[in-house]
């Protein structure tokens, strides 16, 4: 393991804890649904959104510094701009937070993007 992926690794981890506790800290008892600080804190009008809209855009930010390229960074902020465009609707919009789960949507994308990118070089290499 070199030192960037090492690097990224830790960056990953530390993002998938950021976005857990946003969308699937706790669990709902009795069923297999979970929901997290993004749902609740989308619960108070307009600031509740636009605060984890700014965590959310955090998150897309430390991913580019991780290796995400432009396109992977774009569709990632449209998973932001829509989280917090339809959470900003009141009750409706916290029950879609529950269901869509930006940060937890993007940090799968970025996971699959550094997979490619790890599998790609490392093909690169035994090629070469």
């Amino acid at each position: 393991m070199n030192v960037r992926s090492a690097k990224s690794a830790s960056v990953i981890a530390e993002l998938d804890l950021l976005a857990a506790l946003l969308d699937s800290r706790w669990r709902i008892p009795g069923t297999s649904i979970r929901f997290g600080l993004d749902a609740l804190v989308g619960l108070v009008p307009v600031l509740g959104d636009a605060a984890t809209g700014i965590v959310s855009a955090y998150i897309v930010m430390r991913a580019r510094s991780c290796g995400a390229g432009k396109i992977l960074v774009a569709r990632m902020l449209v998973n932001v701009l829509l989280d917090t465009v339809v959470g900003s609707v009141p009750i409706l919009g916290s029950i879609f937070d529950v269901y869509f789960k930006a940060n937890n949507r993007n940090i799968r994308l970025l996971r699959r993007h550094l997979g490619k990118a790890d599998n790609g070089s490392g093909q690169a290499m035994r090629t070469a």
